[in-house]
């Protein structure tokens, strides 16, 4: 489906004429929903095109993911949709949702709902409702409570979810209270969509969110895992992370951020923190190549989490923040443990605020090449997102000090490239592989294998490549040396 196609929404003088465009290319581009409509409405039942389908669409940015909301149930939406998509699945059947695919499009089909929490629990109560007017008003925002019917192109706007497109506004349908207390995750909802649409929050909505912050320790870690996940990879991650901590919402669940708010001293012998951190999350988005990059975001979001933890202050008055990138490495560990982000996810994560400072030291001629083989090393393949995280850390307002240290680490990617011409610093290995080092020690597998071929590995990072002479008289000294061998 071509965004293309749909005019975004520009002045109130012209929103008839946008809703009037976006509904008639929504159908003619796509001849694929008005097609089901029609045989939903041959079955006896109702569809419309419902929520962010509608929104996007309007926006111009609508993609190849429909979603509907009918009055049948999941049994005779199953029946209407067999025979005719190309495939059919029942992922979100406990939810009222049927999902199947046809020519190209991912259509989702859910009952209409009015879904409401308990209060207590971390769980939706899913209860199926009787109207679409019901069904809207249980959305999450006005922007997300328009609908199209179908076949007939009907418009719903029970809510003015319209208007505050055309405000760039989130809303909620009802009242915040209301709504936030059936889904408390719709306040983090709303500091996403703040991120994703660059949206305003009403001052209503903002005033809940900060009441009611504590709601959300009702929430599960893995539906706060995703929706801050796509708060961060959004077009501009600062304003929500900025409401997410002037509403307290951080501190629920990434209290390292709010924590990030260290006193100044009177003399400003340390940079703001919290402020300098956003720079960063900033800098590093601006040197991003293809598309939103999560684990180069979250690691700037994360770097200088550990001085809270290290702050220090020294006879002569100055700050220091001795091993914070440690102290950070291992928040930042448990802290996405705790939103049960993927294991590999986390460890690149993890390294790269490990890695983070490793940089800094370089412009005063103390690496050598074993150093920088380290450094490439250790990164691994990461390499090129520490060169972005560690650039993105140069926040100073100094012009001569912001040009030195950007001097020093174009140097220091010049020499990388000068060394791996003659090395594969991306993939360094011993000179002696596992099957040499046990013909020449004759030896079977097991640990001394492991331990000679680490040696090995520090060897080939301090000096360089050797020759498989100097590999194997290196490797027979070390068994010597080590009572391996005589």
């Amino acid at each position: 489906m071509s965004e293309a196609s749909v005019p975004p929404v520009a002045d109130r003088r012209e929103l008839t004429a946008a809703q009037r465009n976006a509904v008639a290319e929504l159908l003619r581009v796509s001849p694929v929903a008005d097609e089901l409509g029609r045989r939903f409405a041959r079955a006896g039942h109702e569809l419309h095109l419902v929520g962010g389908s509608v929104r996007d669409a309007l926006l111009g940015r609508l993609g190849d993911d429909l979603d509907f909301c009918t009055d049948a149930h999941p049994d005779q939406t199953l029946k209407i949709v067999r025979g005719w998509a190309e495939s059919v699945w029942e992922t979100g059947r406990e939810f009222g949702t049927i999902g199947c695919q046809r020519d190209g499009l991912r259509l989702e089909v859910t009952t209409f709902r009015a879904e409401a929490y308990d209060q207590v629990s971390r769980n939706p109560i899913v209860e199926y409702g009787s109207s679409l007017t019901e069904d809207l008003k249980r959305r999450d925002f006005t922007v997300n409570a328009m609908a199209v019917s179908l076949p007939d192109h009907r418009f719903t706007d029970p809510h003015g979810g319209l208007d505050d497109l055309a405000a760039k506004v989130v809303r909620t349908p009802g009242t915040p209270q209301e709504s936030f207390g059936d889904d408390p995750l719709r306040m983090l909802r709303a500091a996403r969509f703040a991120a994703q649409l660059r949206f305003a929050v009403h001052p209503d909505v903002r005033a809940a969110m900060n009441r009611m912050a504590a709601d959300l320790d009702r929430i599960t870690a893995e539906r706060i895992r995703d929706e801050f996940t796509k708060l961060l990879c959004g077009a501009d991650p600062v304003t929500g992370l900025r409401l997410l901590v002037d509403t307290g919402l951080a501190e629920r669940f990434l209290p390292e951020l709010t924590g990030l708010k260290l006193e100044i001293d009177e003399h400003a012998q340390h940079k703001d923190v919290y402020e300098h951190t956003l720079t960063v999350v900033s800098n590093a988005i601006s040197l991003e190549s293809d598309g939103p990059d999560f684990v180069l975001r979250m690691a700037a979001l994360m770097h200088d989490v550990g001085k809270p933890d290290t702050k220090a202050v020294g006879s002569d008055g100055r700050v220091s923040f001795h091993h914070h990138e440690v102290v950070g490495a291992r928040l930042t560990k448990a802290r996405m443990k705790a939103l049960r982000y993927p294991k590999d996810v986390t460890s690149q994560v993890v390294k790269l605020v490990g890695l983070h400072l490793r940089f800094y030291g370089y412009g005063r001629g103390e690496w050598t090449d074993s150093a920088v083989r380290r450094y490439v090393t250790d990164a691994g393949d990461l390499l090129s997102r520490l060169h972005k995280l560690t650039r993105s850390d140069c926040t100073t307002r100094n012009r001569r000090k912001a040009a030195q240290l950007a001097g020093d680490y174009d140097a220091l990617e010049e020499r990388i490239a000068r060394i791996a011409a003659d090395e594969d610093l991306a993939r360094v290995r011993p000179d002696l592989d596992g099957n040499a080092i046990m013909e020449l020690l004759d030896v079977p597998p097991g640990p001394i294998v492991g331990r000679a071929w680490k040696h090995l590995k520090e060897l080939r990072l301090e000096h360089g490549p050797l020759d498989r002479d100097a590999a194997e008289a290196e490797l027979l000294r070390w068994a010597r040396a080590e009572g391996v061998s005589d």
